[in-house]
């Protein structure tokens, strides 16, 4: 069998996807034929796999950083947050419940099986296996039925790195709790730490490391620095910017403003990642009628409950604001769920239940949902430009006869809709679509001719690689893989009484 190791963390968004990342790409670049890992993942932000199945943008990231092609093994369970208390559960990338948190607990013995045999095949067919955790491995409220942190590190025996969040405050109190929290078997994987996030001069920290190494009899493989500017795929809606981006200067005379919609019920939202790269592209996310004033392209992205997140829209003006902004000839962009919103009726007695419901009118198309979802990886033209994308979705778009067509979508005017994700990520596509976007806004705006986003992400990927490469003790780490979690580590109170 080949090495392994959960990389967990104190808190979500503590790093844990950066850290599989990074050391995956460390990795990879050794030499090392390694795969990304995570049984249970709870995001809406998901991609198409070249076979069909839907899994979470973050293994898709890691599997880039691993530079091996996705698969849904990678990612065997993932929970997609719909309504307020309720989830679609997607195994091994397809769609199979609807769930609350209560009634999702007493699949969870089953789909535990299904996530050691995912695991137990890449470690055959890869040497090293990087796994991810979920949240914190110390919800003591959900440790019995746990099949994503201590539940399966205890059944594959696995050794645990826990990261840090220290930019947050409350590291040590937060490592040594998460270990002390835990029952003896979790314990006794726990190998050792890694501080994520650290802005400052890291001889101040060593004194608490010391002391914590002499509290918990476990060593700190790392001090990794802040580090900014990275814009890689995330897993939920924390990952998305509370304020305004910002822009390298323009290619051109001006900068190009775009404003997001940021639903309650976001999804796919890294589809502006590829604009926020470009030079003088601005991209913010509003959540007030008047944050769209000054927008020269309004985007309304995907979302897991159209209907709900249309009502939102009316309720904060932004649907108002949209209408004026598509009625004076500005742009307005639809994906996915976005591109449902611009029709003139929505059916739904799928999703929301809702009926049918009114649309903003802003093109010529009509919505069913359909119960099956759709999940693909289409090929196209739009522009004068070949496109890949991906679309997932249940709505499935009506297009009149008289419409323009746009990427199996609308285009009406300034209205631009499509199904497909990824679509500007197909940079002459992003450059011809950007051009049409400031003739429509009246901006002098050009993009860069030579700006390459795969080229932009593998750049992103390998300054992971070198976060882990100059400041983990890869040695440790190395050891923890090949060897697992070393025998004799002590038990902390109160766990081990």
């Amino acid at each position: 069998m080949s090495g392994a190791l959960l990389v967990a963390g104190t808190t979500s968004d503590a790093g844990k996807s950066i850290v599989t990342a990074g050391i995956c790409r460390w990795l990879a670049r050794e030499g090392v034929s390694v795969a990304p890992f995570k049984a249970q993942n709870m995001s809406n932000n998901s991609m198409v796999t070249v076979d069909g199945a839907e899994i979470g943008r973050a293994q898709v990231m890691q599997a880039a950083a691993a530079r091996v092609e996705p698969e849904a093994a990678m990612n065997p369970v993932l929970l997609k947050p719909g309504g307020e208390n309720s989830s679609q559960v997607v195994v091994l990338g397809r769609p199979v419940a609807e769930v609350t948190a209560l009634s999702y607990r007493p699949m969870k013995a089953a789909l535990l099986e299904q996530v050691l045999a995912c695991l137990a095949d890449l470690r055959s067919r890869f040497d090293v296996v990087i796994c991810e955790g979920a949240g914190s491995p110390t919800e003591i409220n959900l440790r019995a039925d746990d099949i994503a942190n201590m539940g399966l590190a205890t059944s594959a025996d696995l050794p645990v790195l826990v990261v840090g969040d220290i930019d947050r405050g409350g590291l040590f109190p937060a490592l040594y709790g998460t270990v002390a929290l835990m029952p003896p078997a979790d314990q006794r994987l726990v190998a050792g730490f890694l501080v994520n996030k650290f802005r400052g001069d890291v001889r101040l920290l060593e004194p608490g490391l010391v002391e914590l190494a002499r509290l918990t009899g476990r060593p700190t493989l790392g001090v990794l620095p802040w580090l900014g500017g990275l814009a890689l795929d995330v897993e939920d809606s924390l990952g998305v910017p509370a304020r305004d981006g910002s822009a390298a200067a323009p290619h051109g005379e001006d900068v190009l403003r775009v404003t997001v919609a940021r639903l309650p019920r976001l999804s796919n939202f890294t589809d502006v990642d590829a604009l926020a790269a470009e030079p003088g592209v601005l991209v913010r996310y509003a959540t007030r009628a008047e944050e769209l004033a000054d927008a020269d392209l309004v985007v309304l992205p995907g979302t897991r409950a159209t209907v709900a997140d249309l009502a939102w829209l009316r309720e904060t003006g932004l649907a108002e604001a949209v209408g004026r902004h598509a009625a004076a000839g500005r742009p307005v962009l639809g994906v996915c769920g976005g591109h449902q919103m611009l029709a003139r009726t929505i059916t739904d007695d799928v999703e929301s239940g809702a009926g049918t419901v009114p649309g903003l009118g802003l093109l010529p198309t009509d919505v069913r949902f359909a119960r099956e979802k759709t999940l693909g990886r289409p090929l196209g033209t739009a522009l004068g430009h070949p496109v890949r994308g991906y679309e997932i979705h249940h709505g499935v778009v009506a297009v009149d006869d008289s419409a323009e067509p746009f990427l199996d979508g609308a285009r009406a005017g300034s209205v631009f809709g499509t199904t497909w994700h990824g679509a500007l990520e197909n940079d002459a596509f992003r450059r011809a679509f950007l051009a049409e976007v400031a003739g429509l806004a009246g901006r002098r705006f050009l993009a860069a001719p030579d700006t390459d986003f795969a080229a932009v992400r593998e750049t992103r990927l390998d300054r992971l690689g070198d976060l882990v490469a100059e400041h983990a003790d890869t040695d440790a780490l190395w050891r923890l893989i090949e060897a697992g979690p070393p025998a004799g580590l002590p038990l902390l109170p109160p766990g081990s009484g």
